[in-house]
């Protein structure tokens, strides 16, 4: 399109599709204004401290956005982790318990066939002219099945009811309890036959340290007998000289 100037001398305007200064021109044209160096030198001071607050303000936020993002991920984590920690300490108290009843059936069937045994033994060799007036253990009971559980509360400062020191002993899984001893009493009215009952007594697979506690003369029935005492502990054989044999019910 032509456009034709009417009024001589005056400058013609640009239009809206004309270009303006470049941001080089500008900068030039500020520099150009600023002649004192101190002057500048705060400027550029300034704007790098812009930069660098700006920087460090990104890195700090991209940091605590990553932190907040493991913050939620490790609560998650724990939740988790706590729930299964529950489980196992349930699953742990149950195999406790279980491993206790296993070991007091295991302490009762152990000392089941003590004194069938014993009493087996004792009638065997007993002699003829020779009978006992009582049979009885001397020795502290020990066994699993007589201890006390002991529990502690939440806080872990006090215990709950102790067992006694023979049933704590037996809790100890490397304790071996110490032998079974008993006490024979009796009368005869020959003395070689008390001498003859200890030494089948001591022979017994199930029978040791047989040991004679006294001997004195009493009247029964108006003639002269001997009262003896014995002492003596339990053996547990071996087991080539156990026999075992299966037992079975008949259904009727």
């Amino acid at each position: 399109m032509i456009q034709i100037n009417l009024l001589p001398g005056a400058k013609r305007s640009k239009g809206r599709g004309g270009s303006g200064p470049g941001l080089g021109a500008i900068v030039q044209k500020v520099a150009a204004s600023v002649k004192d160096p101190y002057l500048a030198g705060a400027v550029a001071s300034v704007l790098l401290a812009m930069l660098t607050v700006g920087g460090l303000h990104w890195r700090q936020t991209t940091h605590a956005a990553q932190l907040a993002e493991l913050e939620q991920q490790a609560v998650q984590d724990s939740t988790r982790y706590s729930a299964i920690l529950k489980e196992k300490t349930r699953a742990e108290a149950q195999r406790d318990s279980i491993l206790r009843q296993l070991d007091i059936i295991r302490s009762i069937d152990n000392d089941r066939y003590v004194w069938p045994h014993l009493m087996e033994e004792v009638s065997r060799a007993l002699p003829p002219y020779t009978w006992l007036t009582s049979l009885e253990q001397t020795s502290e009971v020990v066994s699993v099945a007589a201890i006390v559980p002991v529990k502690d509360d939440a806080k872990g400062a006090k215990k709950g009811a102790k067992a006694d020191t023979a049933a704590a002993k037996a809790a100890d899984a490397d304790f071996v309890p110490p032998p079974m001893r008993f006490r024979i009493v009796g009368q005869t009215v020959d003395i070689q036959a008390l001498t003859r009952f200890m030494k089948m007594l001591e022979a017994s697979a199930f029978v040791q340290n047989v040991q004679l506690g006294r001997t004195s003369p009493v009247l029964v029935d108006g003639k002269d007998v001997t009262e003896f005492q014995l002492e003596a502990e339990f053996e547990q054989p071996d087991r080539s000289v156990l026999q075992l044999i299966p037992v079975s019910l008949a259904v009727r």
